[in-house]
């Protein structure tokens, strides 16, 4: 064999043994690790981007927007496609409102390949930054909630994430509805990054609108007469409700101190609180409508039913006074309540006993959540009969030793507005269009016993009565104030200096269609009822009467 021919054949097998291990790769490659690089390859020239629905907007019985949302996009960036981050940093900072030098470590990183620059940023925002054409920065449509009244009913209302999703109020306990379905979006690229195709795999469905049974008038004057209260008396808070008796419609329901739903980062946490449901409270004399409702349908007293009334009563191992200092008295079942005598209160719960005074605790509601439709609501605090002591009977039929919420003492008081018919409250009107189912309610006092009690419950206005002082020229009113000391946690006794101050009551008198509830706690300066929270129950009175159209009584 010639020298040229051994060259040729050690060429030759040199060709071959690349050949073979030319094969061998090719056959790894696409047996067994062509999975891995196929997505690697996918991952590269396709992104999928969830695309939000549109959150549902939220308004009030009238068609009033409340909470609703606007187109926003997310602003985001694939850091190995940024060429210069410094100067890609220069333009966009003052776009997004943020630094630069935290934009060039986002821009800079190299350990990822996606990172947001800024969430929900307004439209004009994202379209000056798609005009600079920065090549690895994308923009992902999406929208961002408003609250167009800052803040109105914000404690009711709630709000949202970034993400989109209810943090609390009303935005959480419907988020399912008011969210939606998102969409899908493919995008395909070019080696150069370039967008060659965009689809939808999913069409983003848009939430249903809320329609609230709440009147946006009538809760912006409820919240300004609450701050009123709150400049006077500097409470701890404070809570409102307006409610149409005869339906369990909840009008209004505002809170103090107000919020703003476009800005939490100003209020401090307890003051998301929704107080009107998240407040347990010994109810202190507004509780004692309940004790003589009671009394009346069991046949045990009349309104006429007359009573010697010693300065204090003696129960078990309590000696229990009035709120003022007084001698003996003779009152008649409607004086007690106009004039809220403790110990008349007293006497009329003991001729009761305390099975039956129990059952009417339960029957009116108190002790289990009224299902209003909103989170946080409590269900209060309700003794069971197996633990009365001896002296229970001295301090429940007067409010004192169970706790019970705002909304269940405007349902309760409805019931004896309404002519003796427990009915569920409700926030929201419809959905979708779709009316929000009610139920019917059931009868727990007869009408004739609702008539008795609301009619005794016009004393309280009349000269002698707790409430006095308040007055609307053209309506008859009914109502009760309480005031309740509050339970000092350090020595678990009543506090000599912390107290709610609370009213209930309702207009035209003898046939209510509006019911308001006024609970203040821890009032500085006065601390009954018919100072701190009645005059607010006339103020709210005195502007949603006319502005509902219901004629003088």
């Amino acid at each position: 064999m010639t020298l040229v021919e051994r060259r040729i054949g050690i060429l030759f097998a040199i060709f071959l043994a690349a050949l073979g291990a030319a094969t061998l790769r090719a056959s790894y490659i696409g047996l067994i690790d062509g999975g891995g690089l196929s997505a690697a390859a996918t991952s590269q020239q396709q992104s999928v981007q969830v695309v939000p629905a549109r959150r549902g907007a939220i308004v009030d019985r009238r068609g009033v927007a409340l909470a609703t949302s606007e187109p926003a996009d997310d602003v985001s960036a694939t850091p190995y496609l940024i060429k210069d981050p410094v100067r890609a940093a220069a333009k966009l900072a003052p776009l997004l409102g943020v630094e630069e030098g935290e934009l060039v470590k986002k821009l800079a990183r190299r350990d990822t390949g996606f990172v947001y620059l800024g969430r929900r940023v307004a439209p004009q925002v994202a379209d000056d930054i798609k005009a600079l054409g920065i090549e690895g920065i994308d923009l992902t449509p999406g929208s961002r909630r408003t609250y167009p009244h800052g803040m109105l009913a914000a404690q009711v209302l709630g709000s949202v994430n970034l993400d989109g999703k209810g943090l609390f109020g009303i935005e959480y306990a419907d988020d399912k509805v008011l969210r939606g379905s998102d969409g899908k979006r493919v995008s395909v690229y070019d080696g150069a990054r370039a967008t060659i195709k965009v689809h939808d795999e999913h069409t983003a469905v848009p939430g249903s609108t809320m329609r609230l049974t709440l009147d946006a008038e009538i809760q912006d004057r409820t919240e300004e007469i609450l701050a009123q209260v709150g400049r006077e008396f500097s409470p701890k808070g404070a809570s409102a409700i307006v409610m149409d008796p005869n339906t369990g419609s909840v009008l209004a329901m505002a809170n103090w101190p107000r919020i703003d739903a476009n800005d939490l980062s100003k209020a401090p946490g307890w003051a998301l609180q929704n107080r009107a449901v998240g407040f347990a409270h010994e109810p202190g004399s507004t509780f004692k409508a309940f004790t003589v409702a009671g009394a009346l349908q069991e046949g045990v007293v009349t309104p006429s039913t007359s009573f010697n009334l010693p300065p204090k009563i003696q129960v078990a191992d309590r000696e229990i006074g009035e709120s003022h200092d007084r001698g003996w008295i003779t009152l008649d079942t409607a004086g007690i309540l106009a004039q809220s005598s403790n110990v008349g209160a007293i006497k009329i719960g003991q001729r009761l006993h305390a099975d039956r005074f129990d059952k009417w605790v339960r029957r009116f509601g108190f002790g289990k959540q009224t299902n209003v439709g909103l989170p946080g609501e409590e269900q209060g605090v309700v003794l069971k009969l197996k633990d009365y002591s001896g002296s229970s009977m001295g301090n429940l039929p007067i409010g004192q030793g169970e706790l019970v919420t705002p909304i269940q003492m405007a349902t309760a008081y409805s019931a004896i507005a309404n002519g003796g018919i427990l009915r569920q409250p409700h926030v929201v009107a419809d959905i979708g269009g779709k009316p929000a189912a009610e139920t019917q309610g059931h009868r727990i006092i007869s009408s004739r016993t609702a008539y008795e009690v609301r009619k005794m419950l016009k004393g309280v206005f009349r000269p002698g009565g707790t409430a006095s002082e308040v007055a609307l020229p053209g309506y008859e009113l009914a109502g009760k104030t309480g005031t309740a000391n509050k339970i000092d946690k350090a020595s678990g006794e009543y506090s000599e200096e912390n107290y709610v101050a609370s009213f209930v009551g309702f207009a035209p008198a003898d046939k209510p269609k509006l019911l308001i509830s006024v609970m203040v706690d821890e009032p500085r300066g006065a601390i009954y009822g018919g100072e701190v929270a009645a005059p607010a129950f006339g103020k709210i009175a005195a502007f949603a009467l006319p502005y509902l159209r219901i004629p003088p009584s």
